[in-house]
Formats: C-alpha cells, sequence, structure tokens
C-alpha cells in the first residue's frame, strides 16, 4: 500500500508539473513575455514545483528534516546526477549566459543557504533573505523581457509552442487556465501522498526522514528535469539541458527552502529545523557540486562525457555515504572525511587545470 501510494503521489507530481507548465508558459506568452524569459522562470519554476509541493507539505505536517533534505538532494540529483546522464549521451554545450550570471547566482544561493543554517534553524528572517532575491532576480527578468520584446531564446517548452498555441483549446484562455488549476490540484495531492508514503518507508526501512528526502524523495521529485535534460540531449539541443538544470537548482534553493521556511514560520509559528547532519555534511556537498560546475563550464564551455561519468560517479559515492551512514557503519566517517577533504578538492583543481591547457577550447 506504501510503495502504491509512493508511485501514484509521484506520477501525479510528474504529471500536474507538466501541466502547469505548458498552461503558464502558454499563459505568459499570450501576456507578450519572450520565451527567454519564458524560459527561465516559468519553465525552469515549473520543473522545480514537486520539489516545492512536497517540501511545503512536510513542513505543514511537521516533517521538516524531510522538506529540507528533499531541497538539499535535489540539487545535488541535478547536478551530479541529471548533468552526469545527459553529458554521457552527448558532451554539453553551456551558454554563455549561463556561466556569467545563472550559475554564480547558483552559487551564491548555496554559500547564503549554509550561512544562515548555522545556526540550526530557518527562521522568518532567513525565509524573507532566500525569497527576496528570487523575487528581484524574476523582476529583473521581467524588466529585461519588456525592454527587449524581441529577445531570442529557447528553452524545452518554446520548442514545442508552435503546435501547442495552434490547438484546437490550449490557445484560448480558458484552457490555458485549466490546464495551470489542474496542475496545480495534481500537486497538492501528489504532494501529500509522496509525503506521507516516504514517512512510512523511512519507518519501515529504519531510515530517517533527512536520509529518505536526500535520496529517494529527491530523485522522484527531479523526474521533470531528468526527462527534459535527457530528451534534449537526445534531441542535440545541448544548451537547453544545462540551462534547465541550473535554472531548477536556483529556484530549489531561493525559492523552496525559502517557502519552506516561511511555512514553517507563519504557519506552525516554530522555525523550519536544519538536520545536523545535513549542516555539517549535505549542505557542503552540494555546494561543491555547483562549484565544480564553473571549471567544467569554463572547459571549452561544455561539460565533455568523462566530466559527466565523473559527476555520475560521485553521486553514486554520495549516496553509497548515504546508506552506510544509516546504517551507523565504522567506515562511515572516513569515507565522508575522504570525499569532503580529498576527492572533491582534488577533482576542483584538476578540473581548473583543464580548463587551462585544454586543447580546442572555445573562447
Amino acid at each position: 500500500m506504501t510503495l502504491l501510494l509512493f508511485v501514484g503521489g509521484l506520477a501525479a507530481l510528474v504529471a500536474g508539473a507538466s501541466l502547469l507548465v505548458r498552461g503558464a508558459s502558454l499563459l505568459a506568452l499570450r501576456l507578450g513575455l519572450s520565451p527567454l524569459v519564458v524560459g527561465l522562470t516559468v519553465v525552469a519554476f515549473g520543473t522545480s514545483a514537486p520539489e516545492m509541493a512536497v517540501s511545503t507539505g512536510a513542513v505543514l505536517t511537521g516533517q521538516g528534516g524531510l522538506a529540507i533534505g528533499n531541497a538539499v538532494g535535489s540539487n545535488t540529483f541535478n547536478v551530479l546526477f541529471i548533468l552526469g546522464l545527459a553529458a554521457l549521451v552527448t558532451p554539453l554545450a553551456v551558454h554563455r549566459q549561463v556561466i556569467r550570471r545563472e550559475a554564480p547566482i547558483m552559487i551564491g544561493g548555496a554559500v547564503l543557504l549554509i550561512v544562515l543554517s548555522l545556526d540550526g534553524t530557518l527562521g522568518l528572517f532567513d525565509a524573507l533573505l532566500l525569497l527576496g532575491p528570487l523575487v528581484a532576480y524574476t523582476m529583473f527578468l521581467l524588466r529585461r523581457s519588456r525592454a527587449e520584446p524581441a529577445a531570442g531564446g529557447r528553452d524545452e517548452f518554446t520548442e514545442a509552442l508552435p503546435a501547442a498555441a495552434s490547438g484546437r483549446w490550449d490557445a484560448r484562455l480558458p484552457g490555458q487556465v485549466g490546464l495551470i488549476v489542474t496542475g496545480l490540484v495534481l500537486l497538492v495531492l501528489g504532494s501529500e501522498g509522496l509525503v506521507h508514503a516516504a514517512v512510512s518507508l523511512a519507518r519501515a526501512l529504519g531510515l530517517s526522514e533527512v536520509v529518505i528526502g536526500l535520496t529517494i524523495v529527491a530523485a522522484g521529485t527531479s523526474l521533470p528535469e531528468v526527462a527534459a535534460s535527457v530528451m534534449a540531449s537526445l534531441k542535440g539541443e545541448r544548451d537547453i539541458a544545462v540551462g534547465n538544470v541550473v535554472g531548477s537548482c536556483v529556484f530549489n534553493l531561493f525559492g523552496v527552502v525559502g517557502l519552506s521556511a516561511l511555512v514553517a514560520s507563519l504557519g506552525t509559528g516554530a522555525a523550519l529545523p536544519v538536520p545536523l547532519d545535513v549542516s555539517r555534511f549535505d549542505l557542503w556537498v552540494m555546494l561543491a557540486a555547483l562549484v565544480a560546475c564553473l571549471p567544467v563550464f569554463l572547459t571549452g564551455r561544455e561539460i565533455a562525457r568523462w566530466e559527466g561519468g565523473l559527476f555520475l560517479a560521485y553521486y553514486v559515492a554520495y549516496t553509497a555515504y548515504l546508506v552506510l551512514a544509516a546504517q551507523r557503519h565504522a567506515g562511515v566517517q572516513a569515507f565522508g572525511d575522504a570525499m569532503l577533504g580529498f576527492v572533491l578538492p582534488l577533482t576542483i583543481v584538476t578540473l581548473g587545470v583543464t580548463m587551462v591547457w585544454r586543447p580546442g577550447r572555445r573562447p
């Protein structure tokens, strides 16, 4: 029964996110927003809607560890697993704008979250500090869209817009609103089912809610990103795969965590707790993965297959650490120290060296 509830909730989340992105994107274009802005806001935010729904739902049911674990785990999964898998399909191109603006914002958001988590909680003030930059960033994009209405841009949804816009029902306002409402309803129902199933699964396996959030739930709620990035890679749209992941990571850091902390402060009257293991290890693993993106992005402005394989290997090692820690294995401390103190820094240095001498890099 628990497994059925988990699968059903996950299916509802994926379907709800798809309908929400479709309806909101068509409505945004109807209102005059450029395709580029639609891709950076509606599409990137929409693919993170499952994380938002699950994390806020977990907060309202008193599962704060699951909420923060889902957000942090999703970012680690996005970078290490999704980019790694997509790069194995074909080397991924990285748009110059992602290197200059979105990647620094993503890394800055991770640093800010670590600093705010030092006291072990995320309160109302912390929530506003996270949500504020997201609002400012969205307003910047909207102003840019109005200043440059003819600006071009591609995203994984824009490619399908001409066919969708010529449809008989979703080209009209009632159809677009219906898609949005249906998507939101499915997100709410799916998040409730997934949270209840995840908590039951954690208890049955003897794992903490944080570990379940960092692994199973994080991977499940990231399925829209998996589908978008891998399909973009298969179609040869290599820059779209990277842009989708980076945009979703930005929204997870500022939007999902910020909204969860806000709901906890206003809805439950208590700050959102940050588990000690998350603040001491998982947040730092996430930051290391995000920082590793910079030299990877800069080495010829692409993610090569060997770099994608390296990312996947790191995700396997990270998951193995979580399993060992959950079982209180004797070697877990040495394993974690080796990863944070030696392997990850060595990889970042190696990638930095390849950035300097790598032949054939693009200017």
